[in-house]
């Protein structure tokens, strides 16, 4: 009976230790996650692989089509994700709403490295002191026109009130892009805050509707490179592709000024995987990577080691890609204005497209 009694308690023992040991092993084993929410086809999908494959996290990867539908996501905690990829004035929003939290740059070397200062000077308009953002992408909105419809030069925003190109105007189908054009052209800030102003850009808008072929997204690309519309106010990076797709294509920045816009990785307030989102945003910031992304994009890149790798020398030598420093000087970021102006700006939008 004594023996048997031993020998029960070893077999417990043996069992406990199994199970325990089990415990571990499986613990040991249990997979890392990173959430990341993005811009949609903001990024090559290999360097997704990539950084599996290298550091073993598992990338949930979800996408947004504007700032817009991100914000409330993130607000209202329905998914805590990991890394986002803001434009300026949102990150500005969501630093003041307390929705981001600061960056550790310690465990960034390679955005201190490769992320050229004159970017993180400029992300001081919305990210003072800059604590919570590293710059991604970056570019300017302007005329992209087809060179065999538009016999006159292109210089300024002026252009698109010509009644020669009517039904041959598309327009940005966004509330900032759009009223930032007549402000520009009246002489203001593209950030104006005084109402009165606001409102004279907005009725230059509507006088120029009878013009407009469409105020359009992603349509702009399509309708300009099958020469359906003469000029459209599209987005630097996407000026690349179009142009080498149809060469009667070209893209100016007007005279007036324009919006140097930045998106920038950020990491949420309640995010569960800091660890892993600091190494996801170093590795974007790694050189061969960033050239991998931004061959994908033909944005622009604040990564200062990228045109030196760049093969392809169209990509390479292109003035819109990498334009002269006098392109982007003195150009203005947008800024948040407060909830109250930025219902403004919305509502007069509405009212120009008669919403």
């Amino acid at each position: 009976m004594y023996l048997l009694k031993k020998f029960s308690l070893l077999l417990m023992f043996i069992s406990c230790f199994l199970i325990c040991g089990c415990g571990v092993s499986e613990e040991n084993k249990k997979e890392e996650f990173l959430y990341v929410y993005n811009w949609s086809d903001y990024l090559d999908p290999k360097t997704i692989q990539i950084f599996e494959q290298e550091t073993g996290i598992k990338v949930i990867y979800d996408e947004y089509d504007t700032n817009e539908t991100m914000y409330p996501r993130i607000s209202s905690g329905a998914m805590h994700y990991d890394v986002i990829c803001p434009s300026d004035y949102m990150i500005q929003k969501m630093i003041y709403n307390n929705l981001i939290q600061p960056l550790d740059f310690e465990k960034l070397p390679n955005a201190k490295k490769y992320i050229g200062q004159k970017f993180f000077e400029q992300s001081w308009t919305f990210d003072y002191g800059n604590k919570y953002s590293v710059p991604y992408c970056w570019g300017t909105v302007g005329i992209m026109y087809n060179k065999n419809m538009v016999t006159e030069p292109v210089n300024s925003w002026k252009i698109l009130w010509n009644e020669k190109y009517k039904r041959k105007i598309l327009m940005q189908d966004s509330a900032r892009d759009a009223l930032m054009i007549p402000l520009k052209i009246l002489g203001y800030s593209l950030n104006e805050t005084e109402e009165t102003i606001i409102i004279q850009a907005r009725d230059m808008l509507i006088a120029q509707k009878p013009l407009v072929q469409a105020y359009v997204l992603d349509d702009a690309k399509d309708k300009l490179i099958s020469g359906k519309a003469a000029l459209g106010v599209v987005y630097s990076g996407e000026a690349l592709m179009m142009m080498l797709k149809n060469k009667d294509l070209d893209f100016v920045v007007p005279k007036e000024g324009t919006n140097l816009w930045i998106d920038a990785w950020a990491i949420p307030k309640d995010a569960e995987n800091v660890e892993n989102a600091h190494k996801f945003i170093d590795f974007m910031c790694r050189p061969e990577i960033a050239v991998i992304n931004f061959e994908h994009l033909g944005y622009s890149t604040p990564n200062i080691a990228v045109r030196d790798l760049e093969k392809n020398e169209e990509y390479k030598n292109s003035p819109v890609t990498f334009p002269s420093s006098e392109i982007y000087e003195d150009q203005e970021t947008y800024m948040y204005l407060g909830e109250e102006i930025e219902k403004f700006y919305n509502n007069q939008w509405r009212h120009v497209k008669g919403d």
